[in-house]
């Protein structure tokens, strides 16, 4: 059953010092773009998260929100850095006498450079918690996996019931085509016949002007195209895998001969179904794109 490309899920997983959120947003795209969004702490985990939706996610744009929250009540101390903090001590001290300043250096002043405190919190051993982090993903990549299916199956089923309508229509195409020329026939020796005024008309004349236009207007061969596309377009319906390109592909294929069909015909009744098909198809067209 085809997948959509459109989904959500959100799953959490408990770790030692907190806990892992991930979110993953998904639409439809040409290719397979992957965005994650994480933690500083944990950016060395990013080509795992990547894989690990690799195995189920194959295509669209596929954003990724991973949350750390650190357990509740833990206190985490910062650690000082005494030997920057001495290197910033004597600058100080240094401009002071240069400018003819007195006085010690403060404290507050030391401590709001940059790295003299650092939070040893973004110092966390990141592989510690691939397990729970890849436990977060994994039922994430379930969540949104089982509405993209959803999705598929409502997909399928408007897909199936437009292919059929197009179906329809092309048959109607297809007992009206010789219909055309038949017609088309009476039509020329009824204004051969006023032309002429009496005299004999040449039959065999009259059947080389038939036979020129019955060869213009055959559309015998976009008609058996169009059969073998339809049937491909159902068996990649109820494929596994993901077959959006196909589908499109498909649907470029059927709408060029319904096209060819078009500028074969001369005739009102067939153009006016060309027109509704074209119609219907393009909503297709539309559908298809979000088919993972």
């Amino acid at each position: 059953m085809i997948r959509s490309m459109t989904g959500y899920g959100k799953a959490e997983a408990a770790a030692e010092r907190g806990r892992f959120t991930v979110e993953i947003r998904s639409v439809n795209h040409r290719y397979g773009e992957v965005s994650v969004r994480m933690p500083r702490g944990f950016l060395a985990l990013e080509n795992d998260v990547k894989k690990q939706l690799g195995t189920v996610l194959k295509r669209g744009k596929i954003d990724v929100y991973v949350q750390w929250d650190e357990a509740g009540g833990e206190v985490v101390i910062p650690q000082a850095d005494l030997g920057l903090a001495q290197a910033y001590a004597g600058l100080f001290r240094t401009l002071s006498a240069e400018v003819g300043l007195t006085g010690e250096v403060p404290l507050s002043l030391l401590i709001a450079q940059k790295g003299v405190l650092r939070d040893v919190s973004a110092t966390i051993d990141e592989s510690e918690y691939l397990p729970q982090l890849l436990s977060a993903v994994q039922a994430a990549v379930a969540a949104i996996d089982a509405m993209r299916s959803r999705e598929g199956e409502a997909l399928c089923s408007d897909l199936t019931v437009r292919r059929r309508q197009v179906a329809q229509w092309i048959d109607q195409i297809a007992v009206r085509a010789p219909q055309v020329v038949s017609e088309y026939r009476q039509k020329l020796k009824v204004r051969l016949d006023q032309l002429l005024e009496g005299v004999e008309l040449d039959g065999a004349r009259l059947a080389q002007e038939v036979a020129l236009m019955a060869d213009r207007c055959d559309v015998t061969e976009e008609l058996v195209r169009l059969a073998s596309h339809f049937v491909q377009f159902d068996e990649a319906l109820g494929l596994a895998e993901p077959v959006g390109r196909k589908l499109d592909f498909l649907m470029q294929e059927m709408n060029r001969e319904v096209n060819t069909i078009g500028s074969k015909s001369s005739d009102a009744e067939i153009t006016s179904l060309v027109i509704r098909i074209k119609a219907e198809m393009e909503k297709m067209r539309e559908q298809v794109q979000n088919v993972e």
